[in-house]
């Protein structure tokens, strides 16, 4: 098998694609989109986001240490895009993308009502790394829409049709090939 040798880069791809939101110590809000988040722990919850210096809300970010990941979806692509490509200091994109602002339990940050999951988040260190700075984070406050819960309580989230990135192009999941353990599981 024939592989090429590239130089150095981030080719870890598919990546969630998120909405951030924050709000500025006035308690103006913006929305960040980005695809450099993730998971880093789980007792406690912890999760990062990478925010390059020169985006309009990492001022915010270093500011208040407090942010709102917003899950996406096949219904929030378009406006995912929009909230990644304009700037919060030209536009205010809950009012542009008609999205709805809602009060966070913790956090000042708002929640944006259309996500199928948000989650509250407070910085516990911020890593100057290069192009990017890190935002390590814990998750204080999970929310999740009731409209993709079952009967006995458990969230779907692939029933809100969440989008990856992948490399400038935004995917939907496929399908489910199996859930964790499959390939061990007797028959």
């Amino acid at each position: 098998m024939a592989k090429e040798i590239w130089k150095p880069g981030n080719m870890l791809y598919p990546l969630p694609v998120v909405m951030i939101s924050v709000a500025d110590q006035q308690g103006k809000p913006n929305i960040i989109t980005v695809a450099w988040a993730g998971t880093i722990c789980s007792d406690p919850a912890m999760v990062s986001i990478s925010v390059r210096p020169e985006r309009y809300s990492h001022h915010i970010l270093k500011e208040t240490g407090e942010f709102v990941i917003n899950l996406t979806t096949r219904e929030l692509a378009y406006a995912t895009d929009y909230c990644g490509v304009k700037s919060g200091r030209d536009v205010d994109k809950f009012k542009e993308m008609h999205l709805t602002p809602l009060p966070a339990s913790i956090v000042k940050a708002p929640l944006i009502g259309e996500s199928p999951m948000n989650l509250e988040c407070r910085v516990t260190d911020v890593k100057e790394l290069g192009s990017h700075d890190m935002f390590i984070a814990e998750v204080v406050a999970v929310h999740a829409d009731e409209k993709y819960m079952d009967e006995n309580h458990k969230f779907h989230l692939e029933k809100a049709d969440p989008i990856t990135y992948s490399h400038g192009t935004y995917y939907t999941l496929g399908e489910n090939l199996g859930t964790f353990g499959f390939s061990v599981r007797k028959k």
